[in-house]
């Protein structure tokens, strides 16, 4: 499966697709979104379900990397493998937080990311972040804090648990970053074959240590019918994003993924018949308002650049 050392051509033409792109990464979040909602209702440990959905993923892609001819070369796992590390990494933190702290808390520190993405784009990628994107960014988080605290009475606290949902945020952070540094030498299929197996691979061992055994439990049918809707719609929006890397700003996709938390609460009202507030609706209103609003400047930016 390995071939000989070589860097790997660049394998879409690097054309204007600037609208596609923000089409793309836009429905990358509402998968991601979903996700959350999927994950409610399946009955196992967080980090099981992250190894599970990882290993399935895995066994997807890579099969369907070797009957598509592919071959895989180690130019191409060095430059995607940290990627899968830190996915993987980001997932164990972020479900291990999900069992320690409160999910409010879990889930108003995870928003803190797109500021330091905004931070990152401004220096390594001279994006324009100006004090109106910095105000948006903070009026957004302003408005998760709402969607999240209106729907939850929780007042305990876990200092490792806060501490598990920084990390989470930083990894995520990074993995984005990385992701969007290597994007333009790797395609796509490539790029998300080898993080899918190198992240379950590095998810193995936190789930043993959750677990307390080498041999984790098999899931049940049931339990592999949502794994199987996790692969299909919150990993297609990894591939969906990893290809939007090429053609979107990186500010913008930071931005975006501030409406995870909204929309999944909007999904899980009908979906898991749990309640929806007045707070929640107004703070949901104030990000999707928001974000709006950086996407339609971002549709301005891209039609006056050259």
């Amino acid at each position: 499966m390995l071939g000989p050392p070589r860097v790997p051509a660049i394998p879409e033409p690097l054309r204007d697709h600037a609208s596609l792109g923000r089409l793309s990464a836009t429905a990358a979040v509402l998968f991601w979104s979903a996700g959350n909602v999927m994950v409610a209702n399946l009955d196992m440990p967080g980090i099981r379900i992250a190894f599970w959905r990882q290993v399935l993923a895995a066994v997807v892609y890579g099969a369907a990397f070797l009957v598509a001819g592919r071959r895989l070369t180690w130019a191409a796992l060095r430059l995607a493998a940290p990627a899968g590390v830190l996915l993987g990494l980001d997932m164990g933190a972020h479900f291990s937080a999900l069992r320690s702290t409160t999910v409010a808390n879990a889930t108003i520190i995870g928003s803190l990311g797109p500021i330091v993405l905004l931070a990152v784009a401004a220096r390594r990628y001279r994006e324009s972040v100006t004090g109106w994107l910095l105000g948006a960014s903070l009026v957004a988080v302003v408005g998760v804090a709402l969607v999240v605290l209106g729907a939850s009475a929780e007042v305990a606290w876990s200092p490792q648990g806060d501490l598990l949902a920084l990390l989470a945020t930083f990894t995520f952070a990074i993995y984005l970053v990385v992701v969007k540094d290597v994007r333009a030498r790797i395609d796509t299929f490539t790029l998300q074959t080898i993080v899918m197996v190198v992240s379950a691979l590095t998810v193995f061992p936190l789930a043993v240590v959750h677990a307390g055994t080498l041999v984790l439990s098999v899931p049940s049918s049931r339990q592999w019918v949502w794994l199987v809707a996790l692969v299909a719609v919150p990993g297609t929006a990894h591939f969906l994003m990893n290809w939007a890397h090429l053609h979107v700003r990186l500010s913008l996709v930071g931005l975006l993924t501030l409406a995870i938390p909204v929309l999944s609460t909007v999904a899980a009202w009908p979906a898991l018949g749990q309640r929806f507030t007045i707070l929640q609706a107004l703070g949901g209103a104030l990000v999707i308002g928001v974000l709006s609003g950086v996407v339609r400047r971002d549709a301005r930016l891209a039609a006056q650049a050259p």
